[in-house]
Formats: structure tokens, C-alpha cells, sequence
């Protein structure tokens, strides 16, 4: 079984960074390990098209680059894409939806085994022995290592739902729950102000969130769209970022670089400076026996090629 890093990291109460992706192909993912700044990709599975395939090869690319992968999934799906994600090699879950003790219950219960019989793990997990690339596919499912990895997969739950953030103590009480983020667009549209994230209402919403999961030893962490706005939430407390996401980063450079090649070409050229060596009539070029070659009147050789 691989090593859960991401659960390493957060036990030690050392501080994390990841990143977003919903594009599948894992090309990306080695970018992204490659820059050797992260400590995991979240694939936003919520808002992405995907197929069993592709978590496999997510799931590859994970190990290829020794970094620890995390999906968001809404919740409809809390039991089918989570048991499919973890089996495809992601070692943490970040549950999408949640408004009450119930959903939360339901979300710890859908990456957990169903057993008794190993320490720390609770009757109610969802989870079975399976036959897929975590335990080799044949090699260690149904072991003790394979309930341990189930019970060490990270568990983190989005607020933002009216319900939850009025919840937060009874939810957050749950056991299980690692990680907890604020979203801030949810949360606007539930309470009758979307799009107003800068709103007194929505902003009081992600501080007492904060404040909440730091008071009930949980890691609360952040979503930046820009690491210059980290720095209220540093001095917060907050350890846990997640910064970009791969369509962001792309719809704003094509906003930006576009707009900025529309004006060059709407700009009037200027005159270019002609220069008296340029007006002189040009050397002749004297083709020599040697193929591919050709000669000044300077006495300097260009080589042309076979094709000149």
C-alpha cells in the first residue's frame, strides 16, 4: 500500500499546498509535480467530465510524481465516486453538499471499511474488499494494510450551505473529518445574495468557519485564486491552501494576452527607420560548384542546404 502523504503531513501539523484541476489528462499532473511546489492535486470531479479510466490514470500519474491526489465529488455520488477514486490510487476525498450531522456521517462512512475488527474503525463504514489498483488489484485487498490505508484516506468536507454553517459544531464533531473549506459561491447563493462574496453575511460565513475548525482541532483550509490574498488567513492560523485551478489559469491568460494582442494590432504601425547601408544596391551572390552552397560578393559562405 502507498504511503498517504497528505495524512502524514497534517498528523505532523505541518503546513500543505495544493492545487485544482478538472481537466483528466495527467500529463498535467506531472507539470504539476514536476514544479515540486505541491503537496497534492485536487481533481474537481464536481464540475468534469471523466470516466473510470481516467481516475486510473490519475491515479498512476499520482505515484509517477509521488504526490498525494484528492477528488471533490457532489453528493449524489459521496459512495460510488469515492470507493472508485480511492480504489484508482486518490488518498483523500473532498465531499461536496454536505448540510447536516447526517451528511457527514455519510460521507466518513463512504471511504471507510466495513469491520470492526481493526482499531479505529467503526461498524458503519461503507466499504468492502475490492480488486483494484490500491491493493494491486490482487495482491492486498481484504488485508489488514488495506483497512488501514481505507481508515488513513483524508476526509475533507466543503461549507457552504446555509444549514451547515449554522450546523458547524454538531458537524464538525463528527468523527473523522480532517479538512474543512469554506465556498464561498454556495454559500452567497444559499442565503439569497449570489455572487456577492465580499458581502458582510458571506464573509462572517468563512470566519466563523474558520475559527470553528481551528477550535475543534480540524485543519481548515483556503482556496486562492492568487497567493497575495493568503496572508489574513496566515495570520488566522490557516496552514492548509489551495491555490489555481487549471481553467482559471487558462480563461485568464486568454482574457489578458488576447486583449493585449487586439490592441497592438489596432495600433498604427510605425514608419521603420531606413538606414543608408540598406539602400545600397546588394552584393551579387555567386552560386559555388559545392552543393548547397553560396557565396557573396563579401567573401563570406552561406550554407543553404539541399534544397536551395
Amino acid at each position: 500500500m502507498r504511503r498517504n502523504l497528505l495524512r502524514e503531513k497534517l498528523n505532523a501539523g505541518k503546513p500543505t499546498v495544493g492545487t485544482h484541476i478538472l481537466s483528466s489528462w495527467p500529463t498535467l499532473v506531472e507539470l504539476i509535480g514536476r514544479s515540486k511546489q505541491y503537496d497534492y492535486v485536487e481533481f474537481t470531479a464536481e464540475y468534469a467530465p471523466f470516466t473510470m479510466h481516467d481516475l486510473d490514470n490519475l491515479g498512476r500519474s499520482f505515484e509517477l510524481m509521488n504526490m498525494s491526489g484528492m477528488i471533490k465529488i457532489e453528493q449524489t455520488q459521496y459512495t460510488h465516486q469515492a470507493m472508485r477514486a480511492i480504489g484508482a490510487g486518490f488518498q483523500s476525498v473532498l465531499f461536496a453538499d454536505i448540510r447536516s450531522v447526517e451528511d457527514a456521517k455519510l460521507a466518513v462512512d463512504a471511504v471507510r471499511a466495513e469491520t470492526t475488527m481493526t482499531r479505529g474503525v467503526r461498524a458503519r463504514g461503507r466499504l468492502g474488499v475490492g480488486m483494484r489498483r490500491d491493493v494491486g488489484t490482487v495482491r492486498e485487498g481484504g488485508t489488514p494494510a488495506y483497512v488501514d490505508a481505507l481508515n488513513e484516506v483524508v476526509i475533507a468536507i466543503m461549507v457552504e450551505k446555509r444549514s451547515c454553517v449554522e450546523n458547524l459544531d454538531a458537524i464538525l464533531a463528527v468523527p473523522g473529518i480532517d479538512m474543512v473549506q469554506f465556498g464561498a459561491s454556495d454559500y452567497s447563493m444559499s442565503i439569497g445574495k449570489t455572487g456577492q462574496y465580499a458581502h458582510p453575511d458571506v464573509v462572517e460565513a468563512e470566519m466563523h468557519t474558520i475559527r470553528t475548525a481551528l477550535k475543534k482541532g480540524k485543519n481548515p483550509r483556503v482556496e486562492l485564486r492568487d497567493p497575495g490574498a493568503a496572508q489574513k488567513y496566515l495570520d488566522m492560523g490557516v496552514q492548509h491552501f489551495c491555490i489555481g485551478w487549471d481553467v482559471r489559469i487558462l480563461a485568464d491568460w486568454w482574457d489578458t494576452k488576447g486583449a493585449e494582442m487586439r490592441k497592438l494590432l489596432r495600433t498604427k504601425p510605425r514608419k521603420a527607420k531606413v538606414q543608408a547601408k540598406a539602400e545600397a544596391k546588394p552584393a551579387p551572390i555567386v552560386v559555388s560548384k559545392a552543393r548547397g552552397k553560396a557565396q557573396k560578393g563579401n567573401g563570406k559562405t552561406v550554407i543553404r542546404g539541399n534544397y536551395a
